[in-house]
């Protein structure tokens, strides 16, 4: 065994070959995840990039895992490098960026030439099973078929766009066929037309259909070094949709950014759960966006939407309908309405119609970098519909911001919902100093401690 003693946290390449602790931690950490996804569907997409870096045998070996995992996936793989160097070798001036652009009989046929290699090129990926790899005793089934109709894109602005389509319609129940089947459906930048012609499409376009045809768990689009990033130049892992749009309209971003950020928000708008920009560039990234807390990409989620709010002094009324019941039950300690409007600041709601329906508090104790979330309700009626989850993000995520490195809970009734979302009970003596003066001990509330 090393002398020194080992890290809490170690990357993959850095961590000693002899590290059990970390190796169970990590395992326990993950296990929420597998547990959650098993049996979902991600659609997960790269452009052709990744192949030209040699990065998708790492990848295939990640899909591979989770395919284990039970996790259902659709692959779309994009092919603009490979076709602009058939183009160049051919003698074509013309090459191919991000978005619609003509494309002749001659350039379609370019199009076909790199798309089937780059095909045949995953599918022998995912055939490998050589002992000590980490494809040893897998058996993945890829399928690829014409699972997209497409349309011309036809004439735009004047210009007739030849062999470049739209995605017209998906064949959903064929890729439910597949992928309940533990196949990977592997799906080309290509679409055929009832009239049998081929057209060359935008692969991220074609994600994004699928993803919302299938209501996808996540849209993973895996990219070169394209996330969002905050002001201090740290990523940006999660961008709410209504921000994502705003942040859209600044022009701000790059275009590529820009590009893969809209059709994310897109997906999200029309029923994806989730989606992602990960880097490919970082390796792992999938596995560690998918079974980390924060991940290493951008996500994009719905739930932050116009019903999550700050709270203010008009909405003192409704907090307090929503909290007498539970202090009148002993569920949570008697406040008063002259609390409330002193520390509505610290409180955001959740709103549907005009009605308020759910609410927590972020208290902050900076000397410790902790924040205590408080008076977390949802109202009876809408308990089945996630809102304690979407506060609870939310929370977490503000005290992340302000960077707090744990979030507590003092709580008599709820604990096993706090244990299912990776709370680890405390004792009194882990509160801060000020907490731990005000603590009621006649109450004997649990202390549940979260690391952000």
């Amino acid at each position: 065994m090393p002398d020194d003693p080992v890290p809490e946290i170690l990357s993959a390449q850095e961590a000693p070959e002899f590290a059990p602790a970390q190796f169970v931690r990590w395992f326990r950490d993950v296990a929420p995840y597998v547990h959650a996804f098993r049996g979902k569907t991600f659609v997960v997409t790269f452009g052709g990039e990744l192949v030209q870096e040699g990065a998708l045998n790492a990848l295939v070996q990640d899909l591979s895992l989770l395919s284990a995992l039970g996790i259902r996936m659709v692959l779309l793989h994009g092919s603009r490098p490979q076709v602009n160097e058939q183009l160049r070798l051919k003698g074509y001036a013309n090459r191919f960026g991000l978005g619609l652009q003509p494309m002749d009989a001659a350039e379609l046929e370019c199009a076909k030439e790199a798309a089937g290699e780059i095909r045949l090129d995953i599918e022998a990926a995912f055939s490998q099973g050589l002992p000590n790899t980490p494809m040893s005793g897998s058996h993945i089934r890829v399928i690829s078929g014409n699972f997209v109709t497409a349309r011309p894109a036809g004439i735009i602005d004047g210009v007739d766009y030849g062999h470049t389509g739209k995605v017209r319609k998906i064949d959903i129940d064929a890729l439910r066929f597949a992928i309940s089947h533990d196949s990977i459906v592997l799906i080309s930048p290509l679409g055929f037309s009832p009239t049998g012609e081929a057209f060359n499409l935008d692969v991220e376009e074609v994600a994004t259909s699928v993803a919302v045809a299938l209501r996808a768990e996540k849209l993973i689009f895996l990219t070169e070094n394209t996330t969002v990033h905050n002001p201090d130049g740290s990523v940006d892992t999660e961008l709410a949709r209504e921000d994502a749009d705003n942040l859209l309209a600044t022009s701000e971003l790059d275009d590529v950014t820009a590009y893969l950020l809209r059709y994310a928000s897109l997906a999200v708008k029309r029923g994806v759960a989730r989606a992602h920009l990960v880097p490919f560039t970082l390796d792992g990234s999938v596995l560690l966006e998918i079974f980390t807390h924060d991940g290493v990409g951008t996500m994009v989620v719905e739930d932050t939407l116009d019903d999550l709010r700050p709270a203010t002094l008009d909405d003192v009324g409704a907090l307090l309908q929503l909290i007498e019941p539970l202090e009148a039950d002993g569920t949570l300690v008697p406040r008063g309405r002259t609390t409330i409007e002193r520390d509505v600041d610290n409180f955001c709601v959740l709103e549907h119609d005009g009605v308020i329906y759910g609410c927590a508090a972020l208290h902050a104790f900076p000397k410790e970098q902790m924040a205590e979330m408080a008076c977390l309700i949802v109202h009876p009626e809408w308990q089945s519909e996630g809102g304690g989850d979407k506060l609870l993000r939310h929370i977490e995520t503000q005290a992340r911001q302000r960077g707090f490195k744990r979030l507590f809970v003092l709580t008599t009734r709820t604990s096993h919902w706090f244990i299912k979302r990776g709370f680890v009970q405390g004792g009194i003596t882990d509160l801060p100093r000020e907490r731990q003066a005000s603590y009621n001990r006649s109450r004997n509330s649990m202390v549940f401690i979260k690391r952000l």
